[in-house]
């Protein structure tokens, strides 16, 4: 039975890519059309056109396949059963068949994935519900190397040694970089190891002391919230051995490791202080501050600022907090809570990281006391968090392809996915979530329901993975208040509204961060910011995140962030529309229509 359902699902797969492919070949936007269901999606990601976008509803979508198809010349769309026989599998509750494809374009081979809802009329094609079209990065940049490689067996005693090469390579005293990357977290060394592999010379600037110092000088409890198979680095998977929730100082050192062995040109103690686009010469004028003081200009062609979706502390206007006589700093200069024993302490703020420092105050022996300012999402790390990324979870095929299938999912199935998993968290988090309520936490589920991914997608924050605080908040050992309760502070502490006084040695403002938006006014000026515009968060139109790894309306600017997986999916494409500038098939900034109906939806949304 379960060979005969095998054999049907690739056999309906086989006949629609056949069909698919025929009415492209024949420019036939009709015939596409009726293809697909009325309610259909179809996400490019660089692979027909350039544009990353998704086109939801039948006839619009055939109409853009066809002309944009035509453009590419995309041609010989062919089921690939090595990289994932077709099958049956539910995807936002939708019994669908689920196949990977693969066609060639004149910009290269591409990869793509479909989801058919099953015919239930014999010989009648399937209804296809969404449809995603990618280039395969990896066969264009295995092309290359082949083409670049040096001769690995070349023994020649009066050149410098590989050693000697690497630290010429890294100091780019005779060179500009093709590509200069702005922050060395995971973004940035994600984008620079596939900025390198498709050939672009690419530097990477940090101002800390070490690689990995974004993560080993944040607080002693701080781990990666979800499971170790979803954060994996291209290239260099990590260990089987590892623990499903990776610590901060084992995530540091890995980010070291990396940069150490995937050969990524980086600069430790540099500041970046900004930069001046020259349209002549189609390059940046970039100046950076060395650890001695030494200020280097650079001229690389492209910039990618990869300092978080959340980079910049946001430090917001408290009324009296001058009045308080003890300390106050930002969540990110928090670093233990051992140093606090015996004192008495108020965290400001809901999310992950005012959680995760209370959490850590009173296992140190301090008085905690958390302030609710808005309702706050709250999810059990273990299970409930997790099975939005079941996708990566447990037996299946190689992390390249649950990528692409990953990636293939349009935001409109996404919301529905989620919406569905969400309802099955809170009856799963039920005990715990009314424990909360009882003692007056507010706690809210994201945009209609939807969870807590797309809350990151949005708003880059709002919720908290529990791993215990919710436990002890839900207990009493770390009291809950309303910042509405706060009547004003005090040289000892706050006075609240009830006449009473709460008194504090240390107020942590985890007041979350500010936007890439801010990053970008304050180090290329409002002119390129309102070039740009809007960043992180979701477009109406493409229905993709603004200016994210992608081309924007400043010529060579380009944004990379998010999580782990986020970076190792999309910034191949980064890398992919690079090599197309500097090639000549690409022009090096959105289209001015774009950048048009961009400013156009600002205004809308009051931006």
């Amino acid at each position: 039975m379960l060979e005969k359902v095998r054999t049907s699902a690739d056999a309906q797969a086989r006949s629609w890519i056949s069909a698919f492919s025929h009415s492209l070949a024949m420019d036939d936007a009709a015939a596409v059309s009726r293809m697909f269901g009325v309610d259909s999606h179809w996400r490019n990601l660089c692979g027909i056109s350039w544009q990353m976008a998704t086109f939801s509803g039948s006839r619009k979508l055939a109409d853009e396949l066809c002309r944009r198809a035509g453009e590419v010349r995309a041609t010989r769309f062919e089921v690939d059963p090595e990289l994932l026989f077709p099958r049956s599998a539910v995807v936002a509750g939708e019994e669908v068949i689920e196949a990977i494809f693969r066609f060639d374009t004149v910009n290269g081979p591409g990869v793509g994935v479909v989801r058919l809802l099953p015919s239930r009329e014999a010989d009648a094609l399937p209804k296809a519900w969404t449809i995603s079209t990618l280039l395969d990065v990896e066969k264009i940049s295995h092309a290359r190397l082949r083409i670049d490689a040096p001769v690995s067996h070349e023994r020649d005693f009066g050149k410098p040694s590989w050693l000697e090469q690497r630290r010429a390579e890294i100091g780019f005293e005779d060179r500009e970089p093709d590509v200069l990357v702005v922050g060395g977290g995971h973004a940035g060394i994600s984008a620079a190891v596939e900025l390198k592999r498709i050939g672009l010379d690419t530097l990477v600037v940090d101002k800390q002391e070490r690689v990995g110092d974004n993560w080993r000088l944040r607080y002693n409890g701080l781990k990666l919230h979800n499971k170790t198979p979803v954060n994996h680095l291209r290239y260099m998977p990590f260990p089987p051995t590892w623990p499903d929730y990776i610590p901060k100082d084992k995530v540091a050192n890995w980010l070291e490791a990396y940069v150490e062995l995937m050969e990524i040109n980086f600069w430790t103690r540099t500041a970046f202080e900004g930069a001046e686009y020259d349209e002549k010469t189609q390059s940046w004028t970039a100046k950076v501050r060395r650890g001695d003081g030494h200020v280097r200009t650079l001229r690389p062609k492209h910039i990618v600022m990869a300092t978080s979706v959340s980079g910049t502390p946001n430090i917001p206007k408290i009324a009296t907090i001058e009045n308080f006589g003890g300390k106050v700093l930002h969540s990110s200069k928090f670093s233990a809570g051992a140093e606090w024993r015996g004192k008495s302490i108020v965290v400001m703020g809901t999310g992950t990281s005012a959680h995760d420092i209370c959490q850590e105050l009173q296992a140190s022996g301090a008085e905690v006391t958390m302030v609710q300012r808005s309702p706050t999402l709250v999810v059990n790390v273990d299970p409930s968090a997790q099975l939005y990324d079941k996708i990566y979870l447990g037996e299946g095929p190689h992390i390249d392809v649950r990528d692409l299938l990953n990636a293939s999912v349009p935001l409109e199935v996404t919301k529905a996915s989620h919406k569905l998993i969400t309802r099955e968290v809170r009856e799963l988090d039920a005990p715990l979530l009314s424990r909360l309520e009882k003692v007056g936490f507010r706690l809210e589920f994201g945009e209609d329901d939807t969870g807590w991914p797309l809350k990151f997608r949005t708003r880059g924050g709002g919720y908290y993975f529990n791993v215990g605080c919710s436990d002890l908040i839900a207990d009493g050992k770390i009291r809950l208040i309303q910042s509405s309760e706060i009547k004003h502070f005090v040289g000892g502490g706050l006075e609240l509204t009830d006449g009473s006084t709460l008194k504090a040695d240390l107020v942590v403002l985890a007041t979350g961060y500010k936007g890439p938006d801010y990053i970008v006014s304050s180090l290329f000026g409002t002119e390129v910011a309102q070039r740009v515009g809007a960043v992180w968060g979701f477009d109406i139109d493409s229905q993709e995140l603004r200016n994210m790894w992608t081309r924007t309306g400043q010529p060579g600017l380009w944004f990379t962030g998010g999580s782990f997986s986020q970076c190792r999916i999309y910034s191949r494409f980064i890398a992919l529309q690079i090599d197309a500038i500097e090639a000549g098939r690409l022009e090096k900034a959105a289209t001015a229509s774009d950048q048009l109906k961009a400013k156009d939806r600002e205004s809308l949304l009051g931006a």
